[in-house]
């Protein structure tokens, strides 16, 4: 006899709260496991096609973990540093580059910047908020990942929980269905593979869309001598599984930057930069990179990678991103996406439970055929 419903809301609210504890307590030390997991969960269908292809689990998993140790090898010697320099220089450069800018406006436009305008007051008051909202968020962002682990102890964890993951992925997913309620085991398999397809489309696809401008961007804005291309191409990409928001921060950005480097600047014989002049043709190469870029994303990577249902509204997925953060810290960004994706397909399932049921239809519709039944 099944539980009444009653009872059944009262076990999963109560699942929903220990949930919520345990993350809000104990998000710190599940850092690694997390990261571990969404690791072996990405890497999956790989192993999966190396099985098929007539290799043993555990076999995968090996041919798959030695690729990964060699390809991080070859970025710890050859990528990272450079990049970790180029942030350091564009960090430091950033308040230089603010200051031509105020002192260019204040040349062309003086009325507006003084003192008591309210332009210059707003500005003030902008430039101030950026800087205390980029401190407090570095300062988040350092205390999550170096007070919450050691960095060379998460290092080693989270390759360890993700090779475990991947070779017990299968059995761990059998279990968990062997787990499952026999009166709602159907319905939860059927949300399962949807939230599987959302996040499947999501994440992976949105992770080869990010690699692939994010190394477009280095490469190409470093041909064009933009000092810091690494350092524009990784943000860049980094924040391309942001819709919208990434495309003006790159944007932006890398735009600004040439502007910085190349504006009343002309190259020498000698490689040097001379005041000379304004070499538009970089800065125009510079912003072509970046809409060329944002072209072939919006209508041939996103489309084919991604995929145009995803059900994950740019919106909504800004708004579980800053929730999740806020109340789970850097962990709670971390699984922001899949709760995400896992309220959406739940809250589809329920407008669908809605229109099937009388309190939609009414007495006039009680004879009508059921969307199920329908489809």
């Amino acid at each position: 006899m099944a539980l009444p419903a009653s009872k059944q809301l009262t076990y999963w609210g109560l699942a929903l709260v220990i949930f919520s504890v345990v993350m809000w307590a104990l998000g710190n030390v599940l850092l690694p496991f997390i990261l571990g997991g969404a690791i072996a969960y990405m890497i999956d269908p790989l192993a999966d096609r190396l099985e098929r292809a007539g290799l043993s689990r555990e076999g995968a998993t090996a041919v798959i973990t030695v690729a990964a140790v060699l390809i991080f090898l070859l970025f710890l010697l050859l990528i990272i540093p450079m990049l970790v320099n180029q942030l350091i220089d564009l960090v430091q450069t950033l308040p230089e580059a603010w200051a031509n800018l105020r002192a260019f406006a204040t040349d062309r436009f003086p009325a507006l910047f003084d003192g008591s305008s309210q332009m210059n007051e707003a500005l003030s008051g902008l430039w101030k908020m950026l800087q205390d909202k980029s401190v407090t968020l570095l300062q988040t962002f350092v205390g999550s990942a170096l007070s919450l682990l050691n960095v060379v102890v998460l290092i080693v964890i989270v390759p360890v929980v993700s090779v475990y993951l991947l070779v017990d992925w299968d059995r761990m997913v059998t279990r968990i269905d062997a787990l499952l309620p026999r009166d709602h085991a159907p319905v939860i398999r059927r949300l399962a593979r949807e939230i599987d397809e959302v996040l499947s489309s999501f994440i992976r696809g949105m992770g080869t869309v990010c690699v692939i401008l994010g190394t477009y961007y280095a490469v190409a804005l470093m041909a064009v001598g933009l000092n810091f291309g690494l350092a524009v191409g990784f943000v860049a990409g980094l924040v391309t599984f942001i819709p919208y928001l990434g495309s003006i921060i790159g944007g932006v950005l890398a735009i600004g930057l040439a502007l910085f480097q190349f504006w009343g600047a002309l190259e020498g014989a000698d490689g040097e930069m001379i005041r000379q002049g304004t070499d538009w043709i970089r800065i125009a190469l510079v912003a072509g990179i970046f809409f060329l870029g944002q072209f072939v994303e919006g209508n041939f990577l996103t489309p084919k990678l991604v995929g145009d249902s995803v059900g994950l509204h740019p919106v909504w997925l800004l708004l579980a991103l800053s929730v999740f953060g806020a109340l789970f810290g850097f962990v709670g960004m971390l699984v922001a996406v899949p709760v995400a994706a896992a309220i959406g397909v739940v809250a589809r399932f329920a407008v669908d439970q809605y229109l099937d049921s009388r309190l939609y239809q009414g007495q006039t519709h009680r004879d009508a055929p059921s969307r199920a039944d329908v489809e």
